[in-house]
């Protein structure tokens, strides 16, 4: 390796989120808050299709702008600039979201069009001097531009055809990466684990602005209090099954991979996997919004979806990840899962409380069985916080006769 790939990959290493993008985030805060309303006030199955349809752009245009912030630094010269434009178009997208399929069609299109040429530019800035970085910006500008363009020509459009032009606009973006390739893209692993971390933190945030909300002119009796409890409870659960150690095997794994490789791994776990755990807590939190203004009444189908279909697609994204890094299934969250899904004919049976109890009770248990079944592996995991490789965790894994979720099975072990 020569001096300059290893300072390369030190720089990597150590970038950190800034303050700038935090700052940035707070406008896909408030458009995911607009994702939970709009779903809210479009209590469909063509809603929840077309809230997704929503979150899925909004996520792709975040995703693109994390991917640009981890290869220049967003705070100097015209960048930041630049940056504060982006906020303020992006911002726009967030108001027009609830009407985006609606009489503000063109007004979403035209600011989505304007985030993403905003960072088609930066992204040039950023790939002066780097042939091959400004081939990869070369390469995604396409689906950038046609993406966004179709979903202006949406907006002069309606039933169907509106529905059908989002569909193309949003696969052209979501496949054309699979297509294109990542040979020339810059990942520093601290920084995508963070960064992605804390749009975690985020989307939890807005389940638990979804409790206040959805208790907003209730009276605080007995009912509303269990249910807000419950719903921070699921909160609290959902973080813990991301932060408690899963988040330091993704960071090993992708410490581990080099060159494209690590480039393909950060798409696949970050850009494509987070979407689902987060339209998931977006689901859940329109759920229990539902919950809250009606303990005592039964869930209609699409309310019972968002609250228990919500909790199975973030945990089912976790077992596509640990799929994915190369641990097999697992078993606590492939449960978990199952569990979940088959909850939701049920909570249409029940008193919405009771529903989202049952909720509730399969992510604490979820929870206590990994607490539990892998102590020792767990503990190993946290005190090295990311700084260890595959191949230590697996071994204390097998050594110890447990197989936390998101570890690939020990090269010592037969069978």
């Amino acid at each position: 390796m020569t001096d300059q790939e290893v300072a390369d990959q030190s720089a990597e290493s150590e970038q950190r989120v800034t303050t700038l993008e935090l700052f940035f985030d707070l406008v896909f805060v408030f458009a995911i808050t607009q994702v939970t309303g709009f779903l809210a006030d479009h209590h469909t199955w063509e809603g929840v299709l077309q809230g997704m349809f929503i979150l899925g752009a909004l996520w792709w245009a975040w995703a693109a702008y994390a991917w640009l912030t981890n290869t220049l630094n967003p705070e100097e010269g015209i960048v930041r600039i630049a940056v504060f434009a982006s906020m303020a178009a992006m911002l726009v997208v967030g108001l027009a979201a609830p009407q985006a399929f609606g009489s503000a069609g063109i007004v979403f299109g035209v600011a989505y069009f304007i985030v993403r040429v905003l960072h088609l530019v930066l992204y040039a800035i950023a790939g002066r001097g780097d042939r091959e970085l400004m081939q990869a910006v070369l390469r995604i500008a396409p689906s950038a531009l046609i993406g966004a363009a179709l979903l202006v020509v949406a907006g002069f459009t309606d039933g169907g055809l509106r529905m059908g032009i989002w569909a193309v606009a949003l696969a052209i973006d979501y496949l054309w990466l699979l297509v294109s390739g990542m040979r020339g893209w810059h990942v520093s692993p601290e920084h995508f684990i963070e960064r992605h971390g804390l749009i975690i933190i985020i989307a939890l945030g807005e389940s638990i602005i979804a409790i206040g909300v959805g208790a907003a002119g209730l009276p605080i009796d007995a009912g509303t209090i269990s249910a807000a409890l419950l719903g921070i409870t699921v909160a609290c659960a959902l973080w813990w099954s991301y932060f408690d150690w899963t988040v330091f095997v993704a960071q090993a794994r992708l410490r581990e991979a080099q060159g494209v490789e690590r480039a393909v791994l950060a798409r696949d776990l970050f850009s494509y996997l987070h979407l689902p755990m987060v339209a998931g807590i977006v689901l859940f939190a329109f759920g229990q919004k539902q919950t809250l203004a009606h303990v005592g009444d039964r869930l209609d189908i699409v309310a019972a979806f968002g609250l228990c279909g919500g909790l199975a697609l973030y945990f089912g994204a976790h077992v596509a990840e640990r799929l994915r890094i190369g641990g097999g299934w697992g078993h606590g969250r492939p449960t978990a899962t199952v569990a979940l899904v088959a909850l939701i004919p049920i909570a249409t049976f029940v008193p919405s409380l009771v529903a989202l109890a049952l909720a509730t009770s399969v992510c604490v248990a979820l929870i206590a069985y990994e607490r539990l079944r892998y102590p020792y592996a767990r503990a190993w995991i946290r005190s090295r916080r990311g700084a260890f490789s595959m191949e230590e965790a697996s071994h204390i894994a097998a050594r110890r006769g447990s197989d936390p979720d998101g570890l690939p099975p020990s090269t010592d072990q037969s069978g």
